[in-house]
């Protein structure tokens, strides 16, 4: 089989373009040879528009890295008989795992307890008191598999769970909720795993974040986009909620510099699926599908 040249649209992670320069010529799209590419590589941030389809007449797969589509045209690319391969089970449980760590974070305080000694104000002063998580209410805005991860471990904690999304699912344990301010004003803890993209811009909203509470913590592993930033950053500011835990931001890496010196907020660099076990696994499964396109083997196409 002749090596297959793979157009980068978008910058990797130094592991995945080791992996890949090991097996094939990589190209920029500035590259002559980029037009001539079958198979493109790309980010669940970075995703691949229409036009960049349009631009590439030789692509037959795109190959994500991510689980996120929401910036993918997936239906662009069945329309040009493109097929789009990601990886979409190697990061759920340590995703949900910095989900529930976000959740303990930020109701027990506990980054804030590491600034408190390491600035010395221990020796003269107490920290205020944290959230208990036993016996509390944790709901869960989208039930895929992130979703149900993060809720069996809720529930494995003592913690309720409920959830809402956009479709019940009798077949699941616990307690579906139509709405998501209704949601929010049930839940001690409410954690975003819900997909990004126009359906779910900016759905927690003010009215969200104060059925919240001032005694609710929001965790964010999903999207920034989900999430309405300037009634967050109220909200945090307001103390109209306890605190947040984000992995996530509406601009990345440049977030909004109101966060920083906020107290009750813990952030993360998106930083939720990075372990060296889920970098294995999406690596893996990157190179596996690839190269079961190149031997016409059969793969799982999100476009179809």
């Amino acid at each position: 089989m002749t090596q297959d040249t793979l157009l980068l649209l978008a910058p990797l992670p130094k592991d995945l373009h080791d992996a890949l320069a090991a097996e094939y010529t990589l190209v920029e799209r500035a590259d002559a040879a980029a037009s001539q590419a079958r198979i493109a590589v790309t980010t669940g941030m970075a995703g691949a528009d229409a036009a960049t389809m349009e631009a590439l007449p030789a692509l037959k797969l795109i190959a994500s890295q991510g689980v996120g589509l929401d910036r993918i045209d997936l239906a662009a690319a069945a329309r040009r008989g493109i097929a789009v391969c990601h990886t979409p089970d190697e990061l759920t449980e340590d995703v949900a795992d910095f989900a529930i760590g976000l959740m303990y974070a930020a109701a027990r305080r506990i980054v804030e307890a590491d600034r408190f000694v390491r600035s010395g104000r221990w020796s003269h002063e107490r920290m205020g008191l944290g959230i208990g998580l036993s016996g509390k209410t944790l709901g869960v805005v989208g039930m895929g598999k992130i979703g149900r991860a993060v809720a069996r471990r809720a529930a494995g904690l003592g913690m309720a769970v409920a959830w809402t999304g956009p479709n019940p699912k009798p077949e699941l344990p616990w307690t579906f909720v139509p709405e998501l301010t209704e949601l929010a004003g049930a839940a001690d803890v409410l954690v975003l795993v819900a997909p990004g993209g126009a359906a779910t811009r900016h759905m927690v909203d003010a009215a969200v974040l104060a059925a919240l509470g001032p005694r609710g913590i929001l965790v964010n592993v999903a999207r920034g986009s989900v999430v309405d930033e300037a009634a967050l950053l109220a909200a945090l500011e307001g103390r109209s909620i306890a605190g947040a835990g984000l992995d996530v931001f509406a601009s990345e890496p440049d977030l909004d510099p109101r966060f920083l010196p906020l107290e009750n907020v813990v952030l993360a660099p998106h930083y939720a699926s990075l372990t060296a076990e889920t970098r294995r696994g999406i690596i893996g499964r990157l190179l596996s599908d690839i190269g079961h396109f190149r031997a016409g083997r059969p793969f799982f196409n999100a476009a179809g």
